[in-house]
C-alpha cells in the first residue's frame, strides 16, 4: 500500500491535446467519442464548429480578394490621373466605393462567425485522458491505493460539529448571524489549529520546491475564462457585478493566470508555485449529515500547488504531485485513499484527476480533501501560456494543480479521529505549528 513511484505512468503515447478549432475539425470523430466518456454529447456543437470554421475560412478568402483588388485599383487611380485618363480614374474610384461596402459586409460576417466560434469553443470540455474509467458518478471512481489505520473510537464518540461546540473551537451559529450558513467563525484553539495547518502545508510545499505566492482573492472575468471556471462554473462563483470581479473558488485561478499571455523559455520549466487563500463557492445546497459542520462551506481555507510543465513531462509531474499530497495526509496520521475519477465525475477542465479522501471515524464516511489534476494544454490554450524551445518554436505548456490541502474536512477528521477522554490529541508533525499537544 505504500508504493509511490510511477503508479499511473503509462506506456501508451500521450496525445498533446489542445481544443483549438484546428484540432476539432481535423479530429471530429475522436473528439465526440472521447467527450462521450464525460457524458457530454458533442456531436451538434462539433458540427457547428466545423460549419462556422468553413464559413470563416471562405469569408476570409473572399475578404482578402476584395482588399487586394481595392489596393490594386487605388494604386492605379493615381497613374490614371497622371496620364490624363480622368473618366477611367473616376470609374475606378466608384468601383472602390462598391468594394469598400463589400469588404465591410464580409468583415461583419467574419466577425460574427469568429465570435460565435469562440463562444462554442468555450462550451467544449477538455478531452479525458485514455486512462479515465467509464462511469456516471462518484460510485464509479476506482480506488488506486490507500493507507493509514482507521481508529476505533469509543461508543460515545462525537462528530466534529459537537466537538467544536464542546471545546469552543468553531461557532457555526455566530457565522450564520454575521454572514449566513456556510461561513463558520473559528475561535481560540480552533483558529490556532487553522493557522497551524496553513503554515504546515505552506512549509511543506516550500521544502518541496514550490515558490510561495500571495495572490488576490478577486479576479477579473478574463482570469476566470483562462482557467476554465467561466463560463462553466459561473453560477457557483460569487460575482461583484459593479466591478465585474469574481471571488476566487481556489487559488488555482489567480496563480495560474500569472502566466496568461506569457511565453516562457523551455529551461524555465517546470514552474512550481504554492499559495494559501480563502476560497469562496456558492455550492448547490443539499441537506443532512453530508453537509453538516465543516463538510460543505461557502468560505474555506486551502493551500494550492500549481505547476506549469513541458508537455512531455506533465504525467510524470502528476505522479509527483499525487505522491507529495500523500506525504501530507500521512504526516497528519489520517487514514487515506486515492481515487481515479471516472468520466462522469470529472471537472470540465481536467484530462485526468485523482481525488484524496480521508476517513472520518465519528461520521463513518470518507471525506474528499484534495483533487490533483492534469489539464494538459486545455488551460494553456485559453491562457496563451506558451514556452519557446531551443528550436525557437513556441508551443503550449501543460498546467497542473492540486489541493495541498483543503482545510475544513482535514480539521473535521483530525478532531473526530483523535478524540480521547482527555481531549483531542494533535498529530506529532503538527505540534511545532500549533504550540500545543492536546485540545482540552
Amino acid at each position: 500500500m505504500k508504493k509511490r513511484v510511477g503508479f499511473f505512468l503509462f506506456t501508451f503515447i500521450i496525445a498533446q491535446l489542445m481544443l483549438t478549432t484546428k484540432f476539432i475539425t481535423e479530429n471530429a470523430t475522436e473528439v465526440i467519442a472521447r467527450l462521450a466518456k464525460k457524458h457530454f454529447d458533442a456531436s451538434l456543437i462539433v458540427s457547428e464548429v466545423i460549419s462556422l470554421d468553413t464559413l470563416r475560412k471562405t469569408t476570409q478568402t473572399k475578404l482578402d480578394e476584395v482588399l487586394a483588388e481595392m489596393n490594386a485599383i487605388s494604386k492605379a487611380i493615381g497613374d490614371l490621373y497622371k496620364q490624363g485618363k480622368k473618366q477611367e480614374a473616376d470609374e475606378a474610384k466608384e468601383k472602390t466605393v462598391v468594394l469598400k461596402e463589400k469588404s465591410k459586409e464580409l468583415s461583419d460576417i467574419l466577425d460574427s462567425a469568429e465570435q460565435k466560434l469562440h463562444t462554442l469553443l468555450l462550451q467544449i470540455p477538455n478531452l479525458p485522458h485514455a486512462s479515465v474509467p467509464e462511469g456516471k458518478g462518484a460510485d464509479d471512481n476506482t480506488i488506486e491505493r490507500s493507507g493509514g489505520t482507521i481508529p476505533s473510537l469509543p461508543a460515545n464518540a462525537l462528530p466534529h460539529w459537537e466537538l467544536a461546540k464542546k471545546y469552543d473551537l468553531i461557532d457555526f451559529e455566530l457565522g450564520v448571524k454575521i454572514s449566513g450558513a456556510g461561513f463558520p467563525v473559528y475561535k481560540g484553539k480552533g483558529a490556532q489549529l487553522q493557522r497551524a495547518l496553513i503554515n504546515f502545508f505552506l512549509s511543506n510545499a516550500s521544502q518541496a520546491g514550490y515558490l510561495e505566492i500571495q495572490p488576490p482573492y478577486v479576479v477579473n472575468a478574463a482570469s476566470g475564462y483562462g482557467t476554465g471556471q467561466l463560463p462553466d462554473k459561473d453560477g457557483q462563483m460569487y460575482h461583484a457585478t459593479i466591478d465585474d470581479l469574481y471571488l476566487i473558488p481556489t487559488a488555482e485561478v489567480p496563480v495560474t493566470n500569472i502566466y496568461r499571455d506569457v511565453i516562457l523559455q523551455e529551461k524555465e520549466l517546470p514552474i512550481k508555485n504554492t499559495a494559501y487563500s480563502a476560497c469562496f463557492r456558492r455550492e448547490a445546497g443539499s441537506y443532512g449529515k453530508d453537509v453538516r459542520g465543516l463538510n460543505r462551506l461557502h468560505q474555506f481555507d486551502k493551500v494550492e500547488i500549481v505547476q506549469i510543465q513541458h508537455p512531455d513531462k506533465s504525467y510524470e509531474t502528476l505522479d509527483e504531485m499525487v505522491n507529495y499530497v500523500q506525504t501530507l495526509v500521512e504526516k497528519l496520521e489520517l487514514p487515506w485513499r486515492i481515487l481515479r475519477l471516472c468520466g462522469g465525475d470529472m471537472s470540465f477542465t481536467s484530462a485526468l484527476t485523482f481525488d484524496f479522501e480521508v476517513f472520518s471515524a465519528a461520521q463513518n464516511r470518507w471525506l474528499e480533501v484534495s483533487s490533483v489534476s492534469n489539464f494538459e494544454s486545455f488551460q494553456a490554450n485559453r491562457l496563451k501560456c506558451r514556452y519557446k524551445g531551443d528550436d525557437k518554436k513556441t508551443s503550449l505548456c501543460h498546467t497542473l494543480n492540486g489541493s495541498a490541502l483543503a482545510l475544513p474536512r482535514i480539521v473535521a477528521a483530525l478532531l473526530e479521529n483523535n478524540q480521547t477522554e482527555e481531549g483531542i490529541v494533535i498529530p506529532k508533525a503538527l505540534v511545532p505549528f500549533t504550540g500545543f499537544t492536546i485540545i482540552s
